[in-house]
């Protein structure tokens, strides 16, 4: 018999089996009305929901963000909020159109460093022509929260097409990864605890829809999300377990810059756990995967675009790794994030 959860653990909110665990114990069940009409809802867990609106549909996504420094190479907590929920919003094959915004702030906070993380979301909304439509501003007391608290909301409209969902990969299909994995979280956490490697490693924050955007014209795409929390390997487990397949990696195809490697071999890190904020994996058919892939390579932010795997319907809900040396693995989906306080 399982125990009752008495107290909220930071895992609970991590992004893997802990927090799929306790969104389904403890937040699900107060909502029993959790769609809109035949829309996607609060059950399917995906990155946003869907409010049908005639032959279109809205996609909502939200979240709240708590990353520790508030800057950091690549990118600050403003960046992190805007390109975030953008990024949620086109996974599901949206195009984001408006944000909103709201602050908790500590007492005492400096305006300066407001004023500068202000800036750096309005440029990166403004990079994919996302209005920030409202908000709100909260103050609390000295030491009632850590510095600042941004949560946004992203809404977009899918004008024609399907909506795109983690349920959607198919047996056959060709696995993409947008660019190299783990650089959010191993350039914050080399910020944060004072680490340094021969050649600077930067976030990889980005809004992705430009590159969403292209890969769709071409067609094909069955699924999409970006590994954040969990990192690639929640990503890749969370596709197999919500849609019946197995998936299969190729150890050789997938790619990392060498300090990521470095530096999770020195932590003792599982590197495909590590936060992605600028990234996303797509599952195209087999046959549009080549032109799906030239696409995304022919934008700023998928220059080191790889397919790194394949879809099966052998093992339904397990993620296989072919290792370098010619063997095979397991990908386990990880119990919580391997970082905390990255995003």
């Amino acid at each position: 018999m399982q125990r009752e959860k008495t107290l909220v653990e930071l895992a609970d909110g991590a992004g893997g089996r802990a927090m799929a665990q306790f969104l389904a114990d403890v937040i699900f069940p107060h909502f029993k009305l959790n769609r809109f009409q035949d829309g996607i809802g609060l059950a399917e867990a995906d990155d946003g929901a869907t409010i049908p609106f005639g032959d279109k549909a809205i996609v909502v996504s939200t979240d709240s963000h708590t990353v520790s420094p508030l800057f950091f190479p690549g990118g600050d907590i403003g960046s992190l909020a805007a390109a975030g929920t953008i990024n949620d919003v086109a996974m599901m094959g949206a195009r984001p159109l408006v944000m909103t915004s709201a602050s908790v702030i500590e007492e005492g906070f400096p305006v300066k460093k407001l004023h500068m993380i202000l800036e750096s979301m309005a440029a990166t909304a403004a990079e994919e022509q996302v209005a920030i439509i409202a908000g709100d501003t909260k103050v609390m007391p000295k030491g009632g929260i850590d510095q600042i608290i941004i949560c946004t909301t992203g809404f977009g409209l899918i004008e024609k097409g399907p909506v795109i969902t983690d349920s959607g990969v198919k047996a056959g299909d060709k696995l993409i990864m947008t660019g190299s994995i783990g650089d959010h979280g191993i350039a914050l956490l080399a910020s944060r605890e004072g680490l340094s490697f021969e050649t600077d490693l930067r976030s990889d924050i980005a809004p992705l829809w430009s590159l969403v955007r292209e890969a769709l014209k071409v067609g094909g795409i069955h699924a999409m999300k970006d590994p954040t929390r969990g990192g690639l390997s929640a990503a890749l487990n969370e596709f197999a377990k919500k849609s019946g397949v197995g998936l299969i990696v190729e150890e050789e195809k997938l790619p990392f810059h060498r300090e990521v490697l470095a530096a999770s071999q020195m932590l003792g890190l599982d590197p495909l756990q590590v936060t992605c904020e600028g990234k996303a994996l797509i599952a195209v058919e087999a046959e549009k995967a080549d032109k799906v892939l030239q696409v995304i390579r022919q934008n700023k932010y998928g220059k080191l675009a790889q397919i790194i795997g394949e879809v099966n319907a052998d093992h339904p809900g397990r993620v296989m790794m072919k290792t370098e040396v010619g063997g095979s693995r397991i990908i386990q989906h990880p119990w919580a994030e391997a970082i905390p306080r990255v995003c």
